[in-house]
């Protein structure tokens, strides 16, 4: 499995859904749409979005090892 990054081509707002779909293989628009999905529901979704651009390097930023 790649690393987890924001990656720099097909952001919408801050890269974290296109992050998490290359990273489990999936579309980035599957991602978005179980996201705004997940919207509908309570819960502390907002905020996991905002710690996960925060927390979630960008691609120009990670370290190759």
């Amino acid at each position: 499995m790649n690393s987890l990054f924001r990656p720099r081509d097909g952001r919408i707002l801050a890269g974290v859904c296109a992050g998490l779909a290359l990273r489990f293989g999936l579309r980035p628009w599957t991602v978005r749409l179980i996201f705004l999905l997940s919207c509908l529901l309570p819960g502390p979704q907002f905020i996991a979005y905002l710690v996960a651009w925060i927390v979630i390097p960008s691609e120009g930023r990670t370290a190759t090892v």
